[in-house]
Parts: structure tokens; C-alpha cells; sequence
């Protein structure tokens, strides 16, 4: 791949609801690696519309670790304060699926 300013080298792309999220690592022209964050999410304008919101978060090669100690700590923080009773347990996939779709068989349609 050439690489030109701001090559994209890997992209991860995780749909969670309303909500998109995409990873995207980049190179700059020294060959630095760095991580772009950047979340979507749908909405509608007054004339109906859709329009997409987005954030984006610049992760420096020098913040990398710093990043996933602090994301580390904030998720190990979570699991223990639900573990203690006074908060909800972790969302499920397989109920929100199942929540959002009826069932319907082969013979229905």
C-alpha cells in the first residue's frame, strides 16, 4: 500500500444499537502507527431526514498504554460494583435480539 499522508492500515467496524463505532488505525508519513475513535450515530433532521452525528477521538502511539490502563481500570470497576448487587447486570445481545424481532417461521410468509 502507498502511504500517503493519513493511510488507513486496519479498520474495525462494531455496530452496538443506534450507535456505530469504527477503529481505525493509521499511519502518518514517519510511519508513526495512531488510532482513530469515532462513534455515529443516526438522527433525524425536522423535515425527517436522516443525518449522522459523529465523534471522533485522536489516540497517540505515546497514550496507547496510558489509554488501556485507564480503560482497563474503568471496565474492572464496572464488573465489581455489578458484582456488588446495586447495579444492573450486563446487557445481553441474545435478550436485546430477542426483544426487537418477533419470530417469525418459513410458513408465515
Amino acid at each position: 500500500m502507498e502511504n500517503d499522508k493519513n493511510s488507513e492500515v486496519y479498520s474495525k467496524v462494531v455496530r452496538a444499537g443506534k450507535r456505530t463505532y469504527f477503529f481505525d488505525v493509521k499511519s502518518t508519513k514517519g510511519n508513526d502507527l495512531y488510532i482513530t475513535l469515532t462513534e455515529s450515530k443516526k438522527t433525524y433532521n425536522d423535515d425527517g431526514r436522516d443525518n449522522y452525528q459523529k465523534h471522533k477521538i485522536f489516540l497517540y502511539k505515546e497514550d496507547f498504554e496510558k489509554f488501556r490502563e485507564g480503560l482497563d481500570d474503568v471496565l474492572n470497576k464496572i464488573e465489581s460494583m455489578k458484582q456488588s448487587g446495586n447495579y444492573s447486570q450486563t446487557y445481553s445481545i441474545e435478550n436485546a435480539e430477542a426483544s426487537n424481532f418477533s419470530s417469525v417461521s418459513f410458513e408465515d410468509l
